[in-house]
């Protein structure tokens, strides 16, 4: 990694900003933006371990992917819904009748894109929430637990459920890498967070035209929201986790501050590449594979026993 007494102007100055913006905030937050093609970096805090609300779901979705790749189960292997797997914090999964049927393929997608906290309850349950950690530690993520899966009616969820900057920008740049279980498994982790339907926080900051792959996570004093940006020339991993918040709209305005200087910043970066021509990563091979994801392995015939939910 590049010292920070070599780091560029563009880099410097967001380095500068990001400590400015999180020392303005209520709450605590922790962040980092991490150059893919060069490796520099812009971090406040990052290793602070936060309450990850549904930003955990990244992890979850990670084993899934290791133990399909392990061929423990496939994408259209059904999962039966039980009544202990409803949560009503996030979804409509949980609105569906005990026994309902599931494919995993499914569970993912309403997982990450519309963040349902039953589908994800219902994968915690099928790859174990000892292995989850298990393998998360073996990445080296030393502030990702799970002690318990998701209950939104309580306080525990701030403890069972941690996480850090540091670890969920690990975790997305081995993604964006073509790293993370293998090349395919990274390329549909990739899709699944493109299709993200809830776009309020670090999208908003960003030009209409960016690609984001990423997920949001929130409680009533806590937003997070982290993703792999797609800018031309410039793809750059993005983790912003904030906690003990005054307002939600405080976040809000946080989390889209700083994408927007990290946006700037990164052009800023790129541009300072091409003027000194730097060595550096070629940064199209962290640009997503059109098509994912792969029909073929994701499409399943409709089977009686298949829910509705969603």
């Amino acid at each position: 990694m590049a010292r920070a007494q070599e780091a560029p102007p563009a880099v410097a100055d967001l380095r500068s900003t990001v400590r400015e913006l999180a020392g303005e905030l209520s709450g605590r937050g922790a962040l980092e933006v991490l150059d893919l093609s060069t490796g520099y970096r812009a971090s406040y805090d990052a290793g602070r371990s936060m309450p990850a609300a549904s930003t955990i779901k990244i992890p979850v979705m990670v084993e899934v992917f290791r133990e399909l790749e392990a061929g423990r189960f496939d994408l259209q292997t059904h999962v039966t819904l039980r009544a202990h797997d409803k949560d009503w914090g996030s979804g409509d999964l949980c609105d569906a009748p005990v026994g309902s049927s599931y494919t995993v393929g499914t569970l993912l997608g309403k997982m990450i894109d519309v963040s349902d906290n039953t589908a994800t309850n219902m994968l915690i349950r099928l790859v174990g929430l000892r292995q989850i950690d298990a393998t998360m530690s073996s990445l080296g993520l030393d502030r990702t637990r799970l002690t318990g899966d998701i209950r939104t009616d309580g306080w525990a969820i701030r403890t069972t459920l941690r996480t850090s900057p540091d670890d969920l920008a690990r975790l997305l740049t081995l993604m964006a890498q073509r790293r993370l279980v293998d090349e395919w498994s990274s390329s549909q982790m990739v899709s699944i967070l493109e299709g993200s339907e809830i776009n309020t926080l670090l999208p908003q900051g960003l030009p209409d035209d960016i690609e984001i792959a990423h997920k949001t996570g929130s409680l009533n004093d806590t937003l997070n929201d982290a993703g792999i940006v797609y800018a031309s020339q410039a793809p750059y991993v993005i983790v912003v986790m904030t906690t003990g918040l005054s307002s939600l709209d405080e976040g809000r305005s946080f989390i889209r501050s700083i994408s927007r200087t990290a946006y700037s910043s990164e052009m800023a970066l790129a541009q300072w590449r091409q003027d000194t021509g730097a060595q550096n990563s070629d940064w199209s091979q962290f640009m997503p594979a059109s098509g994912a994801p792969d029909v073929k392995y994701w499409a399943a015939p409709a089977t009686p026993d298949e829910g509705s939910g969603g």
